[in-house]
């Protein structure tokens, strides 16, 4: 894995985040939840681990959308953050688009595939798992 550096935050500024790292995958994930938590064809996330990371300003607001499973959102404008699962404790997963330059954390693999919406246009050649970016899919 690669080393990542980075800042992001929310659309409205009141939630920032640092992390210094090893990147631990980035991908795209079609599942319903994603979908629908981000009102969105697809999601795209890169993992790290929590002690690489560092939440700034405005506390989060966690929804836990399935047993074990917690999704956090900024308070003041909702942007969609995290995404952690009890199945890979230590491990949190971030939106790759609230990264201050998500440019340079490309996705390499599709999760949930079976999930994926027919008419969504996918015309890349990366990896399209059936389940997470941890399962062997």
């Amino acid at each position: 894995m690669r080393e990542i550096v980075a800042d992001g935050g929310c659309l409205c500024g009141a939630v920032r985040y640092t992390v210094k790292g090893e990147l631990l995958w980035s991908g795209y994930c079609h599942c319903e939840s994603c979908r629908r938590q981000t009102s969105s064809p697809v999601a795209c996330f890169f993992g790290v681990y929590e002690k690489d990371m560092m939440f700034h300003g405005e506390s989060l607001a966690i929804y836990e959308s399935s047993q074990g499973v917690e999704r956090s959102f900024c308070k003041v404008c909702g942007s969609p953050i995290s995404y952690v699962t009890r199945e890979r404790p230590g491990e949190i997963e971030l939106y790759t688009a609230t990264l201050d330059f998500p440019e340079r954390v490309a996705p390499t693999e599709h999760v949930h595939w079976h999930e994926r919406l027919p008419w969504f246009c996918i015309k890349d050649n990366l990896p399209k798992h059936e389940g997470s970016a941890t399962d062997d899919g």
